[in-house]
């Protein structure tokens, strides 16, 4: 064996699957899921690129582990809430658990081999529903709406150009109100000064209509 073999082999030694999934959503964060590939994977860890395949045996069951990662980390209903309260708190840490993976959004409900914290987080969300009152199919109408709202909302904030308020405000400023002069675009001027001078803060948006979504449920649960 060369040296480089050596090298290598003793490289490898060093790997376990749960090590080649958490490099593999380090790398996701960084640069997309476009940007990960089991060569670029092997690079990251040192290792032969052949010898990922001993712990994942696809790049298929590499993303099922890495959405599996996802799940792990997106906080459970609690038991003692009221079905409200707790879909509230699952929404928000989906929320900010996305703005961590934005890479995940598109790939959340894609997986046709759901690991165990997807099932368990699955499993947890439809029985909250359930004991709640809500139907097999009312339950079912639930999590649909209540994942289109939250993945649409983090896919919309993940591609916002700014961060925050005050990023905002200086680009509403300097940039959008330029282009709305008030004679051909009054309502949209109106819109962008008002918001400024009110300190508007977009990220409210999510809070707001998730309320919404909340108590448009609650009349489906009770006429169940």
């Amino acid at each position: 064996m060369s040296a480089r073999e050596q090298r290598q082999v003793a490289s490898d030694a060093g790997l376990s699957k749960q090590r080649v999934v958490v490099e593999a959503v380090r790398i996701a964060d960084r640069e997309g899921v476009d940007g990960l590939s089991m060569r670029r994977l092997a690079g990251a860890l040192g290792a032969g690129a052949m010898s990922l395949y001993h712990y994942v045996a696809s790049k298929d069951e590499l993303l099922d582990a890495m959405i599996d990662v996802v799940f792990e980390e997106i906080e459970l209903p609690p038991d003692e809430a009221d079905w409200q309260s707790a879909m509230r708190r699952v929404a928000v840490s989906t929320r900010r658990v996305l703005a961590r993976h934005p890479w995940a959004i598109s790939l959340m409900e894609s997986r046709t081999s759901p690991g165990p914290a997807n099932l368990r987080h699955r499993e947890a969300f439809t029985a909250c529903l359930r004991r709640a009152g809500f139907s097999v199919v009312t339950a079912t109408h639930a999590n649909w709406l209540l994942n289109s709202y939250v993945y649409g909302y983090a896919l919309q904030a993940a591609n916002l150009p700014f961060d925050t308020a005050d990023e905002l405000a200086e680009m509403t400023e300097d940039v959008y109100l330029p282009q709305l002069p008030p004679e051909e675009f009054p309502y949209l001027n109106e819109s962008a000064a008002a918001l400024v001078a009110a300190g508007y803060d977009p990220a409210e948006e999510f809070t707001f209509g998730l309320d919404l979504v909340l108590a448009a449920l609650e009349l489906l649960r009770a006429s169940t």
